[in-house]
């Protein structure tokens, strides 16, 4: 079993660490002029976080039928350790995220060249090609995170943002811990996580993403300074750092929420 929860987490670390480089992906778009073509790679990167995703579901599952069976397995400390992987996950991109600027630019520049995805996969892909990224690597200086003050970036949207990431972190692990505890309901609860999720997702197409395109389509009409992106793109990602921490104690209240309702559904 904890060969499941390494591997768990692991893919964890993986599915936040892509979703928040995504960020640096749409900077660079941003940055060369070219968002169009930086989202067509952004949808490529998150099919990555997708793809663990699934293989992530029935190994969790797997751990729930096991705490069944064993009264004194910890099935909460196993999910804190879950979201502690995701904290680490965002952590790591944001510590690479201006190594993925000068990546995703690069990758901007040759997708425009090869016309289609997998021909650009096809000629990244190789150790040559591997050993130059080396000359992109770039960590984060103290100068760039001076610039990170909140001032000019609604605070509104980074608390959103924040509690989203929070409610989608612990949507699907509230679920399956519901499903443990209620054992008669084990199948509503579980099922329930798609309801929360949607329920996180609708909030952050309604609430943060527009906000967002606004002040990147100012940007690109020149409105918008490029600072000033750089710096909501950083506390956005700050906040879904912080998110993921929050989800840490959204766990349990989110469980008991879940086991509250779900008898009535």
């Amino acid at each position: 079993m904890i060969e499941k929860v390494l591997i768990i987490s692991i893919l964890t670390f993986i599915i936040h660490a892509v979703e928040t480089l995504s960020y640096g992906i749409r900077l660079a778009g941003v940055r060369t002029g070219k968002l169009a073509v930086a989202l067509s790679l952004t949808g490529m990167i998150v099919l990555v976080s997708r793809t663990s995703n699934l293989a992530q579901a029935p190994m969790m599952g797997k751990i729930v039928d096991y705490a069944k069976l064993h009264a004194e397995y910890s099935l909460e400390a196993q999910l804190h350790i879950f979201i502690a992987a995701a904290s680490l996950g965002t952590l790591f991109a944001i510590v690479f995220i201006p190594t993925a600027i000068r990546l995703s630019v690069s990758l901007i520049s040759r997708l425009e060249e090869t016309g289609s995805l997998p021909r650009l996969l096809r000629e990244s892909v190789s150790i040559r090609k591997l050993k130059v990224v080396r000359r992109h690597v770039q960590m984060p200086s103290w100068a760039m995170l001076s610039r990170l003050r909140i001032g000019g970036v609604p605070k509104r949207l980074l608390i959103l943002n924040m509690l989203v990431t929070g409610i989608y972190t612990v949507g699907v692990l509230a679920a399956l811990y519901a499903s443990f505890l209620l054992p008669e309901y084990s199948v509503t609860a579980s099922q329930s996580s798609g309801l929360i999720n949607g329920v996180a997702t609708i909030l952050m197409t309604i609430l943060v993403d527009p906000q967002v395109a606004l002040m990147t389509d100012r940007a690109m009409s020149g409105n918008e300074s490029l600072a000033q992106i750089n710096k909501m793109y950083g506390l956005l990602m700050f906040s879904r750092f912080f998110g993921t921490v929050l989800a840490q104690v959204l766990l349990v209240p989110g469980t008991y929420l879940i086991t509250a309702v779900v008898p009535f559904w």
